[in-house]
């Protein structure tokens, strides 16, 4: 069942410091488009908005009503505010619930390798798989057991597609996880000497501030 939102038309070519109060007064701009359904410029309240994807999850399907119009939408992309944490700007996606959709899923590792408990170290360069499914279908998260996973062994796409009913659209070597060895204490104490001989970069600012204070001084004796 989709979690239930409200969103409120927007009216736009309005000077930016309109979108800073907006968002001021703790509401989000944004649009939904898609199914259906022209680009329509929206506001919602960012609290409705975490509380919702709390709900739903980052890819969950939402009943998004719009001036009392109702529409099934996916959170399409957002842009944060890196400093104040906050949502900037929000895209619903509107969506035909019989139709397959592409979306991001994450990758979640379940289970212990035999690998790790030996001293492995088990690595995730890629954290999200892109799939193909149905919205009523999408998962909250792509599980990948490494219980079998000693070291030096790894997991690609290629080796989990075939145990999902949706399409991972990756391709086969797209990596998910690995396990490497520890590392040496002689390699631990290469790192350490390599850290320790970069020392303190230099500051072309300081050094043209001492340069500028010398010239003064020498000026000043001339005188």
């Amino acid at each position: 069942m989709a979690t239930k939102m409200t969103a409120a038309k927007r009216e736009t070519g309005k000077p930016h410091s309109a979108l800073t109060e907006l968002r001021g007064e703790g509401n989000v701009p944004g649009v939904v488009y898609g199914y259906k359904m022209e680009t329509t410029p929206i506001t919602v309240s960012e609290i409705d908005l975490i509380k919702t994807l709390r709900e739903s999850g980052r890819n969950g399907v939402i009943s998004l009503d719009v001036d009392g119009k109702s529409t099934n939408v996916v959170l399409s992309d957002y842009q944060m505010d890196s400093l104040k944490g906050s949502f900037k700007h929000v895209d619903f996606l509107a969506i035909n619930m019989s139709e397959e959709i592409d979306v991001d899923a994450t990758v979640h590792l379940i289970g212990e390798s035999p690998g790790e408990k030996e001293g492995g170290v088990v690595m995730q360069p890629n954290r999200e798989v892109h799939i193909r499914v149905k919205p009523s279908d999408i998962p909250d998260s792509v599980d990948v057991d490494v219980s079998e996973l000693a070291i030096g062994d790894s997991l690609s796409v290629s080796d989990i597609r075939d145990k999902f009913s949706f399409e991972i659209l990756n391709d086969d070597d797209f990596l998910l996880v690995s396990v490497t060895a520890p590392r040496t204490e002689e390699e631990l104490e290469e790192l350490e000497t390599a850290d320790e001989g970069e020392g303190e970069p230099e500051v072309i600012g300081d050094k043209e501030e001492e340069a500028a204070g010398e010239e003064k001084t020498d000026g000043e004796e001339k005188e």
